[in-house]
């Protein structure tokens, strides 16, 4: 490891992404409490471009050309505009702590979406032991059994099934940016900065139908939208970019473990939500499902290079961008 991989920036940046990705689902629940799920995306995707923006203003750096900004697009609505909408609508019906325990599911449906998407690529016995396990984890957290009880909403399997997609969501666009812009050139804060601002023009064309009704924007409120778009949509992609260039992309994906950790603490103590034994259950196994599909499981062997596939998943509905040169 260089130097830098010890310095304590990178320390603080790692700390501050746990915090920042693990706290945007309280975020979420927050700003419902004065805001449509569809103005609280527009409010999150308009503060995240912005800041991107920014930075690559301050920061100089070049504005692609040509048919990048076609795949751009189909990243920035199955990355951004998609996901973020169906977290957003789920997180009406679900507590925030559940919420950040299916954002790890992401890499559980980057597996079974890749054979679709990476054509010639083919699951290792260890990625499928690893995806069946990790589904294994996605029914406990489901909890089918309770579904039925007295008490249950109706709409917290409809609320879950988004979250799924939403994840479902994430993977496709990881998988699609890996076949079609890993040889871009760009950097992981251009591809971010055109990503989140395509995404914000596609919300706000279609604000005049999806983002109707009152507003109620209190200090709470607006300090969640604030948190979800500067921060979790916006600097946070600084961070994760220093890590993975000091520490490697392999110790930059344990903010992912991490995360839903913060999730359901804030969850617990700052809204008083109550956590269900499943559902710590089901998201470790989820984890040991992802760790076992990496090969990091005892026992299991190493992915094959010709076969392997990063699915390391950052946070709060903010997949990791493709390996580009700076």
């Amino acid at each position: 490891m260089s130097p830098s991989g010890n310095s304590r920036g990178t320390v603080a940046a790692f700390v501050a992404l746990a915090l920042v990705w693990g706290s945007s689902f309280l975020f979420i629940k927050v700003g419902l409490e004065g805001l449509s799920p569809a103005q609280l995306v527009l409010g999150r995707l308009t503060l995240g471009a912005l800041a991107l923006i920014s930075i690559m203003l301050v920061t100089r750096r070049r504005w692609p050309r040509g048919r990048v900004w076609m795949h751009m697009l189909v990243v920035a609505i199955t990355l951004a505009a998609l996901p973020f909408s169906l977290f957003a609508w789920a997180g009406q019906y679900m507590p925030s702590s559940l919420s950040s325990i299916y954002n790890a599911t992401t890499p559980i449906m980057t597996l079974l979406l890749m054979p679709l998407i990476l054509v010639g690529e083919r699951l290792t016995r260890t990625q499928v032991v690893g995806l069946v396990v990790g589904l294994s984890g996605v029914i406990v957290l489901a909890a089918p059994w309770q579904l039925a009880g007295v008490g249950q909403s109706p709409q917290l399997l409809p609320a879950q099934l988004a979250c799924l997609g939403a994840t479902a969501s994430y993977g496709f666009a990881g998988l699609y940016m890996r076949r079609f812009l890993s040889n871009s050139g760009y950097d992981t804060i251009t591809l971010s900065a055109i990503q989140i601002g395509l995404a914000a023009i596609i919300v706000w064309l279609l604000a005049p139908f999806t983002a109707r009704g009152g507003l109620a924007v209190d200090p709470p409120v607006f300090l969640a939208v604030a948190g979800l778009g500067v921060l979790g949509t916006g600097f946070a992609y600084i961070w994760y970019n220093r890590i993975i260039r000091d520490w490697g992309p392999a110790r930059a994906s344990t903010v992912t473990y991490l995360s839903p950790v913060v999730g359901v603490i804030l969850g617990v103590v700052v809204l008083g939500e109550t956590v269900h034994w499943n559902q710590p259950l089901g998201g470790l196994i989820v984890v040991l499902g992802v760790l076992a599909s990496q090969g990091r499981m005892p026992g299991m062997r190493a992915l094959s290079r010709r076969n392997r596939v990063d699915i390391e998943v950052p946070g709060a509905a903010v997949p990791a961008a493709p390996k580009t040169r700076e």
